[in-house]
């Protein structure tokens, strides 16, 4: 499976952004599908992730209530709305997928089995 992660940007705290993540050469909506971000210095940390239908999702405490994830079976993507975002949101946003759901989500994701290249979000105050 191949993702390319896009949406990222410069944004002022306060803004919203919405990143995308397609999916090529994979039964998509096999997956399980996830963001994690990775701040300067920082361990990567998980942020989202969303089940095989989308009926179950999983939302980090640190973005909880302000970032939402979503997919689209039909386009092979999956999506990250951020609203309300914080200059601590600053990092480099990952796009990942797995067949299952676990402790494979957990902080730094060691357990992942495909991951994109990354999508730089800065937010500025």
């Amino acid at each position: 499976v191949q993702l390319q992660a896009s949406g990222g940007g410069p944004v002022q705290a306060g803004g919203y952004l919405r990143l995308s993540c397609a999916a090529s050469g994979g039964s998509f909506s096999r997956y399980y599908m996830g963001w994690f971000r990775q701040a300067p210095g920082k361990e990567r940390e998980f942020v989202a992730a969303i089940s095989w239908s989308g009926s179950g999702t999983y939302i980090a405490d640190s973005v909880r209530g302000r970032f939402t994830i979503s997919r689209d079976n039909a386009k092979s993507t999956v999506y990250l709305l951020m609203h309300s975002l914080k200059p601590e949101d600053t990092a480099v946003y990952y796009c990942a997928a797995d067949l299952g759901y676990g402790s494979n989500w957990n902080t730094p994701g060691e357990g992942i089995t495909y991951w994109g290249k990354g999508t730089q979000v800065t937010v500025s105050s």
